[in-house]
């Protein structure tokens, strides 16, 4: 299977493939894509759909300190890109994408958004807090907000409250990310935010797309997806799970059953039922990965490349790193999202991308994009122990184009990090 790995027996007696870590990394990195050539003009609906058909899916999140971060995966292998590709993706029919619960809120294909609809199931049995009160207390206002909704088009909670209950206090508060308080959304708007989630979740409402202030623009599904999506019968659960549990091994590679259930957020049970299903039927093969704790499983379809080369700046919420416990074993780097650590207890900083060089992570960054001033700022650069001599033109030169795409004129090093003064030395030079 594997002309570069050693076979080795498996404590049951059965042959396994075994992984340096090495080929485990690299062959992580092709399955998501940085092994894939940037294109070499303006990148197109292909270049798109290939990003798309590997990592499988982009996590949504409401900070914008540099960009949001659904946007960022992208760029992170395509290099600049027109940013309408993307919303046209996710907004305009024939949608390429479309928004739910996958890993936490994603943009997911359509055909994966049919696969988790045993999710949607459960939405009315798994509801907490305020979810469950008002299946509880206000049924009706689901139907009312269904109402409004088929009747108007695609349109905001805000939206559907001034329909529903005209003169109330209207709320600034975009999404379930971004947490309003009381004041600022109080009474009906609370109820029937909570409402159209409620049903986005229980999948009688999609996503349309988002406003500028990230807002949700909920609308029925049947105007969203695809017909020949909208109008598939249901998957048997078990089917659906083990389709998905496919995609994240395409998408991942060689990863542990651990790993793989994290992609779709899915239930152990469920996960190694699935597991076990595909190494049947020679979807996935048991290997072992050297220095790995626990068993491995490699997609039929990996790739193995001797080499990766290239860099790019990650999110923290992509694809190849948002599991981060795989991203210690595949690079023995520990990352930590600091966002909700208090400021004095940060390490690294807010907002910290890893730089990814030549098929290692060798250095971060916190970053944030000064749109006022038009300046890229570096709050804090940290070099990895094993980075490179050349690490810093290396990274002024990513943050460059960074900035570039962003629309902002300059990069300035405004802060600690041992990496800090090289970084400014060559931000100076270019």
């Amino acid at each position: 299977m594997v002309s570069s790995a050693r076979a080795a027996s498996s404590p049951g007696g059965r042959r396994r493939e075994v992984l340096t870590a090495a080929q485990a990394r690299r062959t992580a990195l092709a399955a998501q894509g940085f092994t894939d050539p940037r294109p070499a003009g303006p990148a197109t609906v292909r270049h798109l759909q290939r990003v798309l058909d590997r990592v499988g899916l982009l996590q949504i999140d409401s900070v914008n300190v540099v960009a949001r971060s659904h946007r960022l995966p992208v760029f992170s292998r395509l290099g600049p890109y027109d940013d309408d590709l993307l919303r046209r993706a996710a907004e305009r029919p024939p949608r390429r994408l479309v928004e739910y619960w996958a890993h936490e809120a994603s943009l997911v294909p359509p055909r994966t958004h049919r696969l988790l609809r045993w999710r949607m199931a459960r939405a009315a049995e798994e509801a907490w807090g305020r979810y469950r009160r008002i299946l509880a207390e206000r049924p009706r206002l689901l139907q009312d907000v269904l109402d409004v909704v088929g009747d108007g088009g695609a349109m905001t909670a805000a939206q559907v409250t001034a329909r529903l209950h005209p003169g109330a206090p209207r709320s600034s508060a975009g999404s379930w990310m971004v947490p309003p308080t009381d004041a600022v959304l109080a009474g009906p708007a609370r109820d029937v935010k909570a409402a159209a989630e409620q049903l986005f979740w229980s999948g009688e409402l999609s996503a349309a797309g988002r406003t500028p202030q990230f807002e949700r623009r909920y609308d029925l599904p049947e105007r969203v997806l695809p017909p020949e999506v909208s109008s598939a019968p249901d998957l048997p659960e078990a089917d659906a799970v083990r389709e998905l549990v496919a995609l994240s091994a395409r998408s991942l590679g060689v990863a542990t059953e651990a790993h793989l259930r994290d992609y779709f957020r899915l239930r152990p049970a469920q996960s190694r039922r699935a597991v076990e299903e595909l190494v049947e039927d020679g979807v996935l093969a048991p290997v072992a990965v050297r220095g790995w704790a626990r068993p491995a499983l490699l997609h039929r379809d990996a790739a193995f490349p001797r080499r990766v080369s290239g860099r790019a700046l990650l999110s923290p919420f992509d694809s190849l790193v948002f599991e981060r416990s795989r991203t210690q074993a595949l690079f023995g780097v520990r990352l930590r999202l600091e966002i909700y650590v208090p400021a004095a207890q940060r390490v690294h900083g807010y907002y910290v991308l890893p730089l990814l060089l030549d098929g290692e992570l060798v250095a971060r960054v916190d970053l944030k994009a000064d749109r006022s001033a038009g300046v890229l700022r570096v709050q804090a650069a940290w070099a990895e122990p094993h980075a490179p001599e050349h690490v810093a033109d290396e990274l002024a030169g990513e943050l460059r184009s960074t900035a570039s795409w962003l629309g902002l004129d300059d990069v300035a090093v405004a802060g600690p990090g041992d990496l800090a003064p090289r970084l400014a030395e060559a931000l100076a030079r270019t």
